[in-house]
Protein backbone atom coordinates (compact mmCIF):
# COMPACT_ATOMS: atom_id res chain seq x y z
CA UNK A 1 0.00 0.00 0.00
CA UNK A 2 2.97 2.65 0.86
CA UNK A 3 4.42 2.09 -2.34
CA UNK A 4 0.89 2.42 -4.19
CA UNK A 5 0.76 5.79 -2.30
CA UNK A 6 4.26 6.82 -3.35
CA UNK A 7 3.17 6.30 -6.97
CA UNK A 8 0.47 8.36 -6.26
CA UNK A 9 1.94 11.11 -5.22
CA UNK A 10 4.01 11.04 -8.07
CA UNK A 11 1.28 11.20 -10.69
CA UNK A 12 0.05 14.24 -8.40
CA UNK A 13 3.15 16.10 -8.83
CA UNK A 14 2.70 15.49 -12.33
CA UNK A 15 -0.63 16.60 -12.95
CA UNK A 16 0.63 19.82 -10.98
CA UNK A 17 3.13 20.53 -13.19
CA UNK A 18 0.95 19.95 -16.05
CA UNK A 19 -1.94 22.52 -14.32
CA UNK A 20 0.56 25.07 -13.33
CA UNK A 21 2.08 25.29 -16.66
CA UNK A 22 -1.51 26.21 -18.35
CA UNK A 23 -1.34 28.90 -16.01
CA UNK A 24 0.06 31.22 -18.61
CA UNK A 25 -2.70 32.09 -21.18
CA UNK A 26 0.30 32.98 -23.92
CA UNK A 27 3.35 31.83 -25.49
CA UNK A 28 4.58 34.90 -26.47
CA UNK A 29 7.48 36.40 -24.91
CA UNK A 30 7.32 39.53 -22.91
CA UNK A 31 9.05 41.70 -21.07
CA UNK A 32 10.19 40.97 -17.01
CA UNK A 33 7.63 44.65 -16.37
CA UNK A 34 5.32 43.23 -18.69
CA UNK A 35 5.06 40.31 -16.17
CA UNK A 36 4.13 42.86 -13.28
CA UNK A 37 1.14 44.02 -15.25
CA UNK A 38 -0.42 40.12 -16.53
CA UNK A 39 -3.60 39.12 -16.45
CA UNK A 40 -2.47 36.01 -15.15
CA UNK A 41 -2.46 35.92 -11.75
CA UNK A 42 -0.03 32.86 -11.61
CA UNK A 43 2.37 34.91 -14.15
CA UNK A 44 2.03 38.03 -12.07
CA UNK A 45 2.50 36.91 -8.53
CA UNK A 46 4.99 34.40 -8.84
CA UNK A 47 6.72 33.81 -11.92
CA UNK A 48 7.46 37.46 -12.17
CA UNK A 49 9.65 37.00 -9.51
CA UNK A 50 11.40 34.76 -10.56
CA UNK A 51 12.17 36.51 -13.88
CA UNK A 52 12.47 39.47 -12.08
CA UNK A 53 15.46 37.36 -10.06
CA UNK A 54 16.61 36.16 -13.13
CA UNK A 55 17.49 39.42 -14.65
CA UNK A 56 19.10 40.95 -11.64
CA UNK A 57 21.68 38.10 -11.58
CA UNK A 58 22.33 38.16 -14.89
CA UNK A 59 23.12 42.01 -14.57
CA UNK A 60 25.86 41.40 -11.67
CA UNK A 61 27.69 38.49 -14.48
CA UNK A 62 27.44 41.50 -17.54
CA UNK A 63 24.19 40.19 -18.87
CA UNK A 64 25.09 36.09 -18.37
CA UNK A 65 21.78 34.39 -18.00
CA UNK A 66 23.43 31.28 -18.34
CA UNK A 67 25.28 32.54 -15.42
CA UNK A 68 22.42 33.90 -14.06
CA UNK A 69 20.34 30.45 -14.33
CA UNK A 70 23.25 29.00 -12.37
CA UNK A 71 22.82 31.43 -9.66
CA UNK A 72 18.96 31.12 -8.79
CA UNK A 73 19.83 27.05 -9.02
CA UNK A 74 22.23 27.58 -6.24
CA UNK A 75 19.32 29.48 -4.13
CA UNK A 76 16.22 26.99 -4.57
CA UNK A 77 18.54 24.06 -3.89
CA UNK A 78 19.87 25.56 -1.01
CA UNK A 79 16.37 26.45 0.29
CA UNK A 80 15.43 23.18 0.15
CA UNK A 81 18.29 21.61 1.44
CA UNK A 82 16.95 20.90 4.92
CA UNK A 83 13.94 18.23 3.15
CA UNK A 84 16.90 16.91 1.43
CA UNK A 85 18.91 16.26 4.62
CA UNK A 86 15.43 15.34 6.71
CA UNK A 87 15.01 12.67 3.74
CA UNK A 88 18.82 11.42 4.31
CA UNK A 89 18.36 11.00 7.93
CA UNK A 90 14.68 9.23 7.28
CA UNK A 91 16.28 6.79 4.75
CA UNK A 92 19.15 5.54 7.48
CA UNK A 93 16.00 4.91 9.83
CA UNK A 94 14.60 3.04 6.99
CA UNK A 95 17.40 0.94 6.61
CA UNK A 96 18.35 0.08 10.15
CA UNK A 97 14.67 -0.94 10.36
CA UNK A 98 14.49 -3.27 7.39
CA UNK A 99 15.73 -6.68 9.79
CA UNK A 100 13.04 -5.85 11.42
CA UNK A 101 10.70 -5.24 8.70
CA UNK A 102 11.87 -8.47 7.00
CA UNK A 103 10.48 -10.29 10.27
CA UNK A 104 6.89 -8.38 9.57
CA UNK A 105 6.56 -9.44 6.27
CA UNK A 106 7.47 -13.19 6.61
CA UNK A 107 5.34 -13.21 10.31
CA UNK A 108 2.28 -11.77 8.30
CA UNK A 109 2.99 -12.76 5.04
CA UNK A 110 -1.11 -14.60 5.08
CA UNK A 111 -2.33 -11.42 6.06
CA UNK A 112 -1.94 -8.14 4.19
CA UNK A 113 -3.77 -5.38 6.48
CA UNK A 114 -2.28 -6.91 9.60
CA UNK A 115 1.45 -6.92 8.16
CA UNK A 116 0.43 -3.04 7.15
CA UNK A 117 -0.77 -2.07 10.79
CA UNK A 118 2.55 -3.87 12.41
CA UNK A 119 4.34 -1.89 9.72
CA UNK A 120 3.05 1.43 10.74
CA UNK A 121 3.16 0.48 14.26
CA UNK A 122 7.02 0.09 13.55
CA UNK A 123 7.20 3.16 12.03
CA UNK A 124 5.13 5.55 14.32
CA UNK A 125 8.01 4.01 17.39
CA UNK A 126 10.83 5.12 15.56
CA UNK A 127 9.63 7.83 14.32
CA UNK A 128 9.88 7.75 10.37
CA UNK A 129 7.82 8.10 7.16
CA UNK A 130 8.26 5.88 4.48
CA UNK A 131 6.75 9.02 2.51
CA UNK A 132 9.36 11.73 3.26
CA UNK A 133 11.05 11.05 0.00
CA UNK A 134 8.27 12.25 -1.82
CA UNK A 135 8.10 15.78 -0.10
CA UNK A 136 11.20 17.22 -1.77
CA UNK A 137 9.72 16.23 -5.14
CA UNK A 138 6.00 18.19 -4.53
CA UNK A 139 7.88 21.14 -2.92
CA UNK A 140 10.29 21.24 -6.28
CA UNK A 141 7.27 21.32 -8.90
CA UNK A 142 5.66 24.82 -7.78
CA UNK A 143 9.69 25.90 -8.53
CA UNK A 144 10.43 24.29 -11.39
CA UNK A 145 7.08 25.41 -13.22
CA UNK A 146 7.59 29.35 -12.13
CA UNK A 147 11.61 28.69 -13.12
CA UNK A 148 9.83 27.09 -16.66
CA UNK A 149 7.79 30.31 -17.07
CA UNK A 150 9.98 32.76 -16.15
CA UNK A 151 12.64 31.32 -18.35
CA UNK A 152 10.04 30.03 -21.61
CA UNK A 153 8.23 33.93 -21.85
CA UNK A 154 11.03 36.49 -20.76
CA UNK A 155 12.32 37.72 -24.32
CA UNK A 156 15.61 38.47 -22.99
CA UNK A 157 16.35 35.11 -21.84
CA UNK A 158 14.83 33.38 -25.04
CA UNK A 159 17.54 35.78 -27.42
CA UNK A 160 20.49 35.63 -25.16
CA UNK A 161 23.36 33.32 -26.18
CA UNK A 162 25.15 31.09 -23.96
CA UNK A 163 28.17 29.10 -24.48
CA UNK A 164 27.35 28.71 -28.61
CA UNK A 165 23.58 27.99 -27.50
CA UNK A 166 20.64 30.31 -27.83
CA UNK A 167 18.48 29.56 -24.45
CA UNK A 168 15.40 29.94 -26.35
CA UNK A 169 16.09 27.48 -28.76
CA UNK A 170 15.21 24.32 -28.88
CA UNK A 171 17.39 21.07 -29.66
CA UNK A 172 14.57 20.40 -32.94
CA UNK A 173 15.31 23.80 -34.03
CA UNK A 174 18.69 24.21 -33.70
CA UNK A 175 22.15 23.09 -35.07
CA UNK A 176 22.98 19.52 -34.29
CA UNK A 177 25.41 20.17 -31.35
CA UNK A 178 21.97 21.48 -29.50
CA UNK A 179 21.66 18.30 -28.53
CA UNK A 180 24.04 17.66 -26.41
CA UNK A 181 22.57 19.47 -23.95
CA UNK A 182 19.70 17.27 -23.30
CA UNK A 183 22.53 14.37 -23.42
CA UNK A 184 24.24 15.75 -20.58
CA UNK A 185 21.09 16.12 -18.39
CA UNK A 186 20.17 12.77 -19.06
CA UNK A 187 23.54 11.42 -17.69
CA UNK A 188 23.57 13.77 -14.95
CA UNK A 189 20.35 12.59 -13.70
CA UNK A 190 21.18 9.13 -14.11
CA UNK A 191 24.44 9.59 -12.06
CA UNK A 192 22.47 11.01 -9.83
CA UNK A 193 19.94 8.39 -9.65
CA UNK A 194 22.43 5.63 -9.17
CA UNK A 195 24.30 7.33 -6.10
CA UNK A 196 20.60 7.39 -4.77
CA UNK A 197 20.50 3.41 -5.35
CA UNK A 198 23.63 2.67 -3.90
CA UNK A 199 22.50 3.77 -0.81
CA UNK A 200 18.58 2.30 -1.35
CA UNK A 201 17.30 -0.81 -1.48
CA UNK A 202 15.16 -0.36 -5.15
CA UNK A 203 13.24 -3.52 -6.26
CA UNK A 204 10.52 -3.56 -9.26
CA UNK A 205 9.07 -0.41 -10.68
CA UNK A 206 11.57 2.28 -8.71
CA UNK A 207 14.83 0.35 -10.02
CA UNK A 208 13.37 0.54 -13.40
CA UNK A 209 12.23 4.36 -13.00
CA UNK A 210 15.84 4.95 -12.28
CA UNK A 211 16.44 3.76 -15.81
CA UNK A 212 13.83 4.92 -17.36
CA UNK A 213 13.81 8.74 -16.01
CA UNK A 214 16.83 9.74 -17.59
CA UNK A 215 15.37 8.82 -20.67
CA UNK A 216 12.43 11.24 -20.08
CA UNK A 217 14.42 13.47 -19.43
CA UNK A 218 16.29 13.46 -22.79
CA UNK A 219 12.88 13.66 -24.40
CA UNK A 220 11.74 16.23 -22.61
CA UNK A 221 14.98 18.27 -23.17
CA UNK A 222 15.06 18.22 -26.87
CA UNK A 223 11.52 19.49 -27.00
CA UNK A 224 12.12 22.33 -24.03
CA UNK A 225 14.00 25.66 -25.36
CA UNK A 226 18.10 24.91 -24.13
CA UNK A 227 17.51 27.27 -21.03
CA UNK A 228 15.50 24.47 -19.10
CA UNK A 229 17.96 20.97 -19.41
CA UNK A 230 20.48 23.87 -18.58
CA UNK A 231 18.41 24.36 -15.08
CA UNK A 232 18.35 20.55 -15.15
CA UNK A 233 21.97 20.16 -15.57
CA UNK A 234 23.02 22.62 -12.64
CA UNK A 235 20.74 20.91 -10.29
CA UNK A 236 21.45 18.05 -10.87
CA UNK A 237 25.46 18.86 -10.79
CA UNK A 238 24.29 20.80 -6.92
CA UNK A 239 22.60 16.78 -6.20
CA UNK A 240 25.69 15.09 -6.87
CA UNK A 241 28.11 16.84 -4.84
CA UNK A 242 24.98 16.95 -2.00
CA UNK A 243 24.78 13.39 -2.61
CA UNK A 244 28.91 12.85 -2.34
CA UNK A 245 29.02 14.32 1.22
CA UNK A 246 25.96 13.55 2.73
CA UNK A 247 26.15 9.64 1.74
CA UNK A 248 29.59 9.31 0.32
CA UNK A 249 31.16 5.96 1.31
CA UNK A 250 30.60 3.90 3.78
CA UNK A 251 32.74 4.40 7.04
CA UNK A 252 35.43 2.04 7.66
CA UNK A 253 34.23 1.14 11.62
CA UNK A 254 31.13 1.25 10.53
CA UNK A 255 29.45 -2.61 10.64
CA UNK A 256 27.56 -3.74 8.07
CA UNK A 257 24.28 -5.17 9.29
CA UNK A 258 24.03 -8.81 9.99
CA UNK A 259 21.79 -11.23 8.22
CA UNK A 260 18.57 -12.59 10.43
CA UNK A 261 19.77 -15.84 11.44
CA UNK A 262 18.02 -19.12 9.54
CA UNK A 263 16.34 -21.41 11.30
CA UNK A 264 17.79 -24.33 12.81
CA UNK A 265 21.00 -22.98 12.86
CA UNK A 266 20.67 -20.78 15.84
CA UNK A 267 20.68 -23.65 18.16
CA UNK A 268 23.84 -25.94 17.33
CA UNK A 269 25.66 -21.79 17.19
CA UNK A 270 24.23 -21.58 21.27
CA UNK A 271 25.66 -24.97 21.68
CA UNK A 272 28.95 -24.02 20.38
CA UNK A 273 29.04 -21.24 22.24
CA UNK A 274 28.05 -22.68 25.64
CA UNK A 275 30.52 -25.48 25.18
CA UNK A 276 33.53 -22.89 24.60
Amino acid sequence: MLRNRKWWIVLGAIALMTLLAGCAPSTQAITTGEMATSGSWWTRNVVYWFSLMLDTFADWFGGEYGLSILVLTIIVRTIILPLMIKQYKNTKAMQALQPEMQKLREKFKDDPRKQQEEMMKLYQTHQVNPLAGCLPLIVQMPIFIALYNSIYHNIAIRTHDFIGFQLGTTPHEGEWYYYIIPTIAAITTLVQSMMMSRQQTMAGPMKGLMYIFPVLIFVMAINFPVALPLYWIYSNIYTIVQNYFMYGKPKKNEPAPEPAPKKGKGKGKGKEARAK
